[in-house]
């Protein structure tokens, strides 16, 4: 079956090569240029029509028209207008050639294109890089490069792998059990089978397998990888597995990883830009959009300018109704994420943990001596308290206040100051109490933390939720309920309301009553906003999570939407945020706690409150978890990120708390 074209180039209805070549040529002589006319013939023409006006540019005026398009133009624009002029092969080589020349290499760039062309793009890649360069880039890569990483570069270059489209489920089976049986079920890792059966097996087959490793591991392919490989060999192998899934995903992400944050990798962007123009750009375009909160298309707008903007706009090809029909591509991916979040069992990690040889009375006599006195000694107080689960720090508080009758409490609070006292504080109180104080900080005072409420009631469980409701009432003489009735409105305090009840069902998924709750979900689409929310409020905050995993699953099959856009588009303010982090922490918890981290640390100033509110509430939870998702959505660790946003001695609480750098 031959496929549908998804690019966004395509060739030019009554194309003119001499034409062109002249339009091109009165654009750059005399001074100055007309880069607007470039832009407009360049990037509406397909790259075999560019070869033709190349050829006619050169019939015509005997120069080259790469070499003035060089000397005309400058930057950013210059690079992409050059770049679109090369054929795909010679614009593979010349990527190759200029991530492994000079000192350093870059590996990023190498991953990125080896992982994820076929077997003819590679061979026409070897014949180009010979031609352009006259060497082998087998032989220079293998120079450049080392250990598992190298062996796995060359076992792609030779763009051998297997191609057929019948799959032995028998082998299937086996490769499942050999993967499994090379990392997971012994102590060390052969790299070789990992090497052997992702590098050359056909990607049809390599699905199944994916699927059968998660049914014999209980965690995903990608999971093992990140737990047996490291470095550059496991970023490799990782890019080869994202692509075996969906080539299209595979580049929305490095997209969206090259314009986030401050500064823009231009390369990356436009060597995306320019290789996917012609073949999947479209289906690039919705699982941006499925993945992230924005389309390439406004992304790429408020992350660069110019005529290089206008440029990168052109192949993006359009803007995307964030909550239009999927593609077959995206409806997919979007199916599949919700069956491996279904199927993924995660083993939650925290980084604090009981201390050995625990003796809360010298800690009581550490601590008081610490704060006795002229000058407070913050490195015993940090020292003990992180390095102590929460249970013990609550045994430490009985015997100090029984051998020195003082309220460790309040002496700490009067030697401490800001963020350190804050940190230190919410490590001291028990889990709920703390909880409930973030309830409190986060409705008093002018305005109300909606934020805070939403991640707090969605990230606990009923008995957690039980044990706040109960710290709270203790505390502040008023129920939870009545406080956030008095504090929020409408559609917004239902949902907390219900929430706040400790009352989501704890039921595995049933998949009949999936399936009508999906429809009815589905249905809920067609009534207006108010009925929408209502019925929405009805199935998201009274089903378990497993549940709710099917339920999301079936609704893409129902709508061929994704519940998440759905949300984005259909809801505004506060329920919107409420009813989107509950689909994302059904999806995967740790990986929108990582996302709130980021959100407390990105940009001018720091969210502390946030920031504390997660380390401390996770530290004995599931915080090692967020810090892998942390680092694999973000590409920086989230101890580098803490590093650089905060100081002194509350960074260094907030560094030990989280455990390690990856």
């Amino acid at each position: 079956m031959v496929k549908q074209f998804r690019g966004t180039v395509t060739d030019f209805a009554g194309f003119d090569a001499r034409a062109d070549a002249e339009t091109l040529y009165n654009a750059m002589k005399g001074i100055g240029s007309d880069k607007e006319a470039i832009l407009d013939v360049i990037t509406a023409r397909s790259n075999g029509q560019r070869q033709e006006i190349a050829a006619a540019y050169k019939s015509l005026y005997g120069q080259d028209l790469i070499g003035d398009l060089k000397y005309e133009l400058t930057g950013k624009f210059e690079r992409l207008i050059v770049s679109l002029m090369r054929a795909p092969a010679f614009h593979d080589a010349k990527e190759i050639k200029d991530a492994i020349k000079g000192l350093g290499t870059n590996e990023k760039c190498l991953i990125e294109v080896l992982a994820s062309r076929n077997n003819e793009q590679i061979l026409a890649l070897r014949d180009a890089y010979k031609e352009a360069y006259g060497r082998d880039v087998e032989a220079d890569v293998i120079a450049d490069t080392s250990g598992h990483f190298k062996k796995m570069l060359v076992v792609l270059l030779q763009g051998t792998r297997e191609e057929n489209t019948v799959v032995n489920a028998d082998l299937v089976e086996e490769d499942a059990q050999e993967l499994y049986a090379a990392g997971e079920a012994k102590w060390g890792t052969d790299e070789a089978t990992f090497i052997m059966i992702l590098g050359n097996r056909s990607i049809a087959h390599l699905q199944l397998v994916f699927d059968e490793y998660q049914k014999i591991a209980e965690k995903s392919i990608e999971d093992s990888i990140k737990s047996e490989l490291s470095g550059d060999f496991e970023r490799l192998m990782l890019a080869v597995v994202q692509c075996i899934r969906s080539v299209p995903m595979f580049f929305a992400k490095r997209l969206y990883m090259a314009m986030k944050g401050l500064g823009t990798a231009d390369n990356t962007l436009i060597r995306i830009m320019i290789s996917r123009s012609e073949m999947d750009m479209l289906d690039i375009r919705e699982c941006f959009r499925l993945q992230y909160e924005k389309s390439l298309y406004n992304m790429i707008k408020d992350d660069t300018s110019g005529d290089y903007k206008r440029t990168l706009l052109s192949l993006c090809g359009g803007d995307d109704d964030l909550a239009g029909e999927f593609f077959p591509e995206a409806a997919q991916i979007a199916y599949k994420m919700w069956e491996v979040s279904a199927m993924t069992k995660v083993q939650l990690r925290g980084t604090i943990y009981a201390s050995s040889g625990f003796n809360p009375g010298s800690d009581a006599k550490a601590l008081r001596k610490a704060m006795k006195g002229f000058g407070t000694d913050e490195d015993t107080i940090i020292d003990i308290i992180t390095h102590r689960s929460n249970a013990q720090r609550q045994e430490i508080r009985k015997v100090f206040k029984s051998s020195f009758g003082r309220d460790l409490m309040a002496d700490l609070k009067s030697e401490l100051s800001k963020n350190l006292c804050r940190l230190i504080l919410g490590l001291m109180m028990t889990p709920a109490e703390f909880d409930a104080k973030m309830m409190k900080k986060a409705m008093e005072g002018a305005g109300t933390d909606e934020h805070a409420l939403i991640e707090i009631l969605v990230t606990r469980s009923n008995e957690e939720i039980k044990a706040i409701c109960a710290s709270f009432e203790e505390a502040h003489k008023k129920s939870l309920e009545a406080a956030i009735t008095s504090e929020t409105s409408g559609h917004f305090c239902r949902i907390l309301v219900s929430m706040v009840q400790g009352a989501r069902e704890e039921s595995p998924a049933d998949t009949g009553r999936a399936m009508e709750d999906a429809q009815e979900l589905g249905d809920a689409c067609n009534d207006d906003s108010s009925a929408m929310e209502t019925r929405f409020m009805s199935v998201l905050c009274t089903r378990s999570f497993p549940h709710l995993r099917r339920v999301f699953q079936e609704f893409v099959r129902c709508t061929n939407k994704d519940i998440e856009q759905i949300i984005k588009k259909e809801m505004s303010g506060d329920v919107k945020n409420a009813m989107y982090a509950i689909v994302r922490s059904v999806k995967n918890q740790t990986s929108y706690l990582a996302d709130r981290l980021y959100k407390a640390m990105k940009g001018l100033g720091t969210d502390d409150r946030a920031l504390i509110r997660i380390m401390v509430s996770r530290s004995e939870v599931d915080l090692f978890n967020i810090r892998k998702e942390f680092k694999d959505t973000h590409d920086v660790s989230l101890h580098d990120f803490i590093q650089g946003d905060t100081s002194g001695d509350y960074r260094k609480a907030l560094l030990v708390l989280c455990g390690g750098e990856d």
